[in-house]
């Protein structure tokens, strides 16, 4: 079983959106949990102050309820992620582009979406 630490936008498009092969993940790339970093549940609750973002955002806070949380504390998430990968190999869940490339470098591997299924890069 392999955690996968996930940034806020990749956990909005999986809690409001049909992922295709969501269900066979662990035939295409392994037992996976997703797990959130407390920043980035912490960036989820401010978020939930912006209308337009906030039927999101509660479908997501619902669709998370039963994740682990897990003690990557801070202010931006993805500069405690890339802290974090920098000390540990991790797969890291984003669709940021920027993220993507560093956490690369460190040698992690990246989980994210394409064609609305969950590709693993590394």
């Amino acid at each position: 079983m392999v955690d996968v630490i996930c940034d806020t936008n990749f956990l909005i498009h999986l809690a409001t959106r049909r992922i295709k092969n969501l269900d066979n993940l662990d035939v295409e790339i392994g037992q996976v949990t997703f797990v959130v970093p407390q920043v980035v549940q912490n960036e989820l609750s401010k978020l939930m102050k912006n209308p337009k973002k906030s039927n999101d955002i509660q479908s997501t806070l619902n669709y998370i309820r039963k994740f682990k949380v897990i003690p990557i504390l801070g202010t931006f998430a993805d500069k405690e992620l890339l802290e974090y990968v920098s000390k540990n190999n991790a797969i890291i869940a984003t669709m940021d582009k920027e993220l993507k490339k560093q956490i690369k470098q460190y040698g992690s591997s990246v989980m994210s979406f394409s064609g609305n299924r969950i590709v693993l890069e590394s």
